[in-house]
This record gives structure tokens, C-alpha cells and sequence, in this order.
């Protein structure tokens, strides 16, 4: 089934304005994704958890104007578990998540270029080995779920739950002693 061209072209567009987003939210910088992972500078969060609240907001809102279509997949543990393992060594050895990776190829960055190569390798090597790793990827199908949909509820009912969580979660990163931009900033002590 194809696409009609207005929602490629706004898949194009947004796909290209969270790019930029992501690199004006400096996420792209290999530094600040390491100082998250040391849980010195939350950015990476702060500038993430905006897209996630953005982002649920707004499928439901192009999705009412007839510009977007969900395409749920359905919940299978053992693709998330080899998935989510897959992901975090990935960027654990390279400091970059897919995303903020071609960002930074964006910057010129050669690291995030040989990141993106392993980014291609890794998906065809995945589109080669698929017929062994099948029944491992499919373990524990729940079908196409979602919380609305469990729930009975409104999807905007997590929307704005989504939202509150995600600002008490920047109020409580705000408070004093928590920022560590300040941190980095603060004159040393003189000894």
C-alpha cells in the first residue's frame, strides 16, 4: 500500500524538523550524550521527553486531519528485549542513538558517519538472518496493543498524562543543585 504524497512529504518535513531540533537541542554532541549516561547532564531527557510529549500530541492531531495513519505493530517481548539489547550496546560502543547519529553526521562528524555505516550493515545484516531469528523475535506476541485501547480511555486522556509526567519531570531536574550545566559553569575552589 502507498502513501499519498502530502503525507510523505509531511513525514519528510517533520522528519527533517526534528533533525534540526536535535541538533539546536545539542544531542547531537557526543559529550552530552555521555555526560547523560553518566547522569551529569540531562539534555538528552529533557530534549527527548519534549519530542515524546510533542510527538503524542500531534499524531493524534494529524491523524484526525486525514494527514497521518497509525500502523500499530504489535507488542512481541522477544523483538523488544533482542531489539532494545541490540540498541543499547550500540550506543553504549558508539555514544550515539540512530537519531542524534545522522544528526551529527549532519555536523560533519566522522565518528557519527562510521556509526551510520554500522547503522546499514547492522539492518541488513538483520534482513539476512530474519528467517533464523523469526521465532526468536516473535516470542510472547500480545498483538496490536495500546493504552488507549486497554484502557477503554480517551488517547488524550495519555496525552496529557504523558505531558504532566513530562513536566513535573523538567520542574524536578530544574531545582537547584540538579542542573549540571550550573555545575560546569561554577568557579573551582581554590586551594
Amino acid at each position: 500500500m502507498f502513501e499519498p504524497m502530502p503525507r510523505l512529504l509531511l513525514g519528510l518535513f517533520t522528519g527533517f524538523l526534528f533533525g534540526v531540533l536535535l541538533q539546536k537541542g545539542r544531542v547531537a554532541k557526543y559529550r552530552v550524550i555521555v555526560g547523560q549516561f553518566l547522569l551529569k547532564d540531562w539534555t538528552v531527557v529533557k530534549v527527548m521527553g519534549t519530542a515524546v510529549v510533542v510527538g503524542a500530541a500531534g499524531i493524534f492531531v494529524i491523524h484526525s486531519m486525514d494527514f497521518a495513519a497509525f500502523h500499530i505493530k504489535p507488542l512481541m517481548l522477544g523483538g523488544v528485549l533482542l531489539g532494545g539489547g541490540l540498541f543499547g550496546i550500540g550506543m553504549g560502543l558508539l555514544g550515539y542513538c540512530p537519531g542524534t547519529c545522522i544528526a551529527a553526521c549532519g555536523e560533519g562528524r566522522r565518528d557519527a558517519v562510521a556509526g551510520l555505516l554500522g547503522q546499514l550493515l547492522g539492518a541488513g545484516t538483520f534482513i539476512v538472518a530474519y528467517p533464523w531469528l523469526a521465532a526468536l523475535v516473535g516470542m510472547g506476541d500480545f498483538g496490536k496493543i495500546a493504552f488507549p485501547n486497554v484502557t477503554q480511555t480517551s488517547p488524550w486522556l495519555w496525552v496529557v498524562a504523558i505531558a504532566a509526567a513530562g513536566l513535573l519531570a523538567l520542574y524536578a531536574s530544574a531545582r537547584p543543585g540538579r542542573n549540571a550545566r550550573s555545575l560546569r559553569q561554577a568557579p573551582s575552589p581554590k586551594v
